[in-house]
């Protein structure tokens, strides 16, 4: 891939650029009271619940975590209060980037246009955003595509916006569920996984696989 420069480098944001911290606030709210085996339940059952609720028509992302957490907490026998769900959506704007996330995007843009397709609402994405150390040609949110990943309306929608098509662009993310299958689908050939532990490879997509984003400029030759 290093001979190929993309029309934009397209990355998925939360847990592939800013440090996803949804498990750590669940944990902040319920570890006090479970034993350990039962809080990481309510952890593992979040996350699988939240991917359930945004397969369907969108909603808004505070409704995606309401939900979620809410029946993580009815499967595991903890009572739920809408409040902490409420607490939950409000902590996204306050995340910072992995620490690698920085100087390697820095590096890149000095080259190519960077871009953001993120399950995000519009008042939430752009603190985020903020905090990478970069910029940014677009960072476009799932409120405006009306669509969260890994549907695929939302990468129509970049496509869309950018005027561009699956072959001008470079995908970047740490998630095959949420985003390179999705990618394959659409006929994105040029993919980069960064691999920080949260799913194990699928070498059948087909991409460049990077530890962090300190490595992405060596793909492109940087």
């Amino acid at each position: 891939m290093s001979q190929f420069r993309p029309k934009y480098v397209t990355f998925d944001c939360y847990g592939t650029l800013t440090n996803f911290q949804m498990a750590e606030a669940a944990q902040d709210l319920y570890r006090a009271q479970l034993p350990e085996a039962q809080m990481a339940a309510v952890v593992r059952d979040f996350a699988a619940y939240r991917l359930d609720e945004i397969l369907g028509a969108w909603k808004p992302y505070a409704d995606v975590i309401h939900n979620a957490l809410e029946r993580a907490c009815k499967r595991n026998g903890v009572a739920f209060k809408p409040e902490h769900a409420q607490m939950v959506y409000e902590r996204v704007p306050s995340w910072g980037p992995h620490a690698d996330v920085p100087a390697g995007l820095a590096r890149v843009a000095k080259e190519i246009p960077l871009v953001i397709l993120s399950n995000a609402m519009n008042a939430q994405l752009p603190s985020n955003v903020a905090k990478l150390g970069a910029p940014f040609h677009a960072a476009l949110t799932a409120e405006q595509a009306q669509s969260y990943k890994p549907r695929m309306k939302g990468f129509e929608f970049m496509f869309d916006t950018l005027g561009c098509g699956p072959e001008d662009v470079v995908h970047c993310s740490s998630s095959f569920r949420y985003d390179l299958m999705t990618a394959h689908d659409l006929g994105i050939k040029n993919k980069v996984w960064v691999n920080r532990g949260h799913e194990p490879a699928n070498p059948y997509y087909g991409y460049v696989e990077i530890k962090d984003i300190g490595g992405l400029p060596a793909v492109f030759g940087l």
